[in-house]
């Protein structure tokens, strides 16, 4: 298990409570440990907020519930579920030392509106900033009777801590364009704060954004499947005073900054008309380069200078740019002058010099401008929205890609599971070995802690030669 610091350090930089943080960290965990479940490998398919948090963009709110649709109707049982995670808590007690105890699970097994059976399940953890009473909770939503339009995926989780598994953490997920009009289609039936957010949020996301005839094809079947007609925005507009009284305190917590609702409800009329195929599509011009190079820098991690605060910075800027909030930045100029200037951040580039550049536009007088992000002191968010002038490019690109837009009508043959990348597993025992000096873990055939230089989970070149033992894995 990760120390307390990391949870602190983590949650410094993205502005959260580290409870939020820890939780993140937890669901992880449980999520490799249903999946190295054989009962539940292939049969339990992810999807909802935490999968699109999880599986697709780190940028994103932070959600608290694991929602799956079973392959297995036989597998919504309380004594069954039960035994799974009683099994799932053990191993994920011996992987970390995570607490999931067996007399804190509840299973609540009912007949949903369709006459089918769900589960709403809860689990308690422990981990490293958990109070000790009450545990905090993560919460299960099973339902085995939900349309499955598209093949679904596996793909690899983000996980951004220290004792992450050597080859990742694998998940059997929703395809994205089906995760995105699951969120349109509970827009339409609830109107809730998180589903408006949500819709705006993967909408804006052009890298993403998929084709419009064929997310229409997805979202019809998704629709039908609950018996209501294609999302409308007439529909919509009535409940903007229930969904702006609760705006604030359903999203507070899973994001860094307060969002102004505004900047969120007025987008939904442009992506109505995306929908029902009347939107023309506005081309954004090139920012102009000011002498930085033309390739956009998307890593999820840069490696700054030993001691610079940019990797906190850039998590800070990625947020409010990925919501069109603009940004105050603490800045020294070469001359050595300080000043702060309220920004538009559009994207990371290079200096010819090799330095790492946030490309912006000046808001008081809309000047393009170049900042060298290892001159930045300080950030801080605003609650003022920006109509983007060019293409916003700092999401960063996980650890797998999201398909392009894809031409195709959904496919009928939702048994197949489309596989992005194969991990083998190989036979024998592995040795898992901390390195000394930043904490990392390495897994090793043999018994042998000596270690090359390598790169520690922030990006830095860390020069460690030694690892101590932690546990062997078969």
């Amino acid at each position: 298990m990760i120390d307390r610091r990391e949870i602190l350090d983590i949650a410094a930089q993205t502005g959260l409570n580290p409870h939020i943080i820890e939780k993140d960290y937890v669901l992880g965990w449980i999520l490799a440990g249903i999946y190295d479940h054989e009962e539940l490998t292939d049969n339990w398919i992810f999807k909802g907020g935490t999968c699109l948090k999880k599986c697709f963009f780190e940028t994103y709110r932070f959600s608290e519930d694991l929602d799956f649709t079973l392959r297995n109707e036989a597998h919504l049982n309380s004594d069954f579920l039960k035994r799974i995670f009683s099994e799932i808590g053990a191993w994920v007690y011996d992987e970390t030392g995570i607490e999931i105890p067996t007399d804190q699970q509840e299973f609540d097994v009912y007949k949903n509106p369709r006459g089918k059976l769900s589960c709403q399940g809860k689990i308690s953890y422990k981990g490293p900033v958990s109070p000790t009473r009450p545990l905090p909770r993560i919460k299960l939503d099973l339902t085995a009777d939900e349309r499955i339009v598209l093949p679904p995926e596996t793909v690899e989780i983000f996980h951004p801590y220290s004792d992450a598994p050597a080859d990742g953490i694998e998940v059997l997920a929703y395809d994205y364009v089906e995760a995105f009009a699951e969120k349109f289609r509970a827009l339409a039936e609830r109107t809730r704060p998180r589903d408006l957010y949500d819709v705006v949020n993967l909408y804006r996301n052009t890298d993403a954004r998929p084709e419009q005839q064929h997310f229409v094809a997805v979202l019809r079947e998704k629709c039908a499947f609950k018996n209501i007609d294609l999302p409308q925005l007439t529909a919509i507009e009535p409940q903007r005073d229930t969904v702006q009284a609760g705006w604030n305190s359903m999203l507070d917590h899973q994001l860094p900054a307060l969002l102004p609702i505004d900047s969120f409800w007025s987008a939904l009329p442009e992506i109505f008309a995306w929908l029902h195929g009347q939107a023309i599509e506005q081309i954004l011009p090139s920012m102009p380069l000011m002498g930085a190079s033309e390739e956009v820098i998307r890593e999820r991690i840069i490696g700054f200078p030993a001691g610079s605060r940019g990797h906190s910075f850039i998590e800070m800027i990625r947020f409010a740019a990925a919501n069109r909030l603009l940004v105050n930045i603490d800045y020294r100029d070469q001359r050595g002058n300080r000043s702060t200037r309220a920004i538009e951040a559009y994207s990371l580039r290079r200096s010819r010099a090799g330095d790492i550049l946030l490309m912006a536009v000046r808001a008081e007088d809309g000047q393009p401008r170049s900042y060298r992000v290892d001159s930045i002191l300080g950030v801080t968010s605003t609650q003022t929205s920006f109509v983007p002038r060019y293409p916003i490019e700092l999401t960063p690109f996980g650890p797998q890609s999201i398909p392009q837009k894809s031409q195709s009508a959904p496919s009928a043959s939702v048994g197949k599971i489309t596989r992005r990348r194969s991990r083998q597993k190989e036979s024998g025992p592995r040795y898992v070995f901390r390195c000394t000096a930043c904490g990392k873990l390495f897994e090793r055939k043999t018994y042998d802690g000596s270690l090359n230089p390598h790169k520690n989970r922030a990006g830095y070149q860390c020069y460690g030669t030694y690892g101590t033992y932690v546990r062997t894995k078969y």
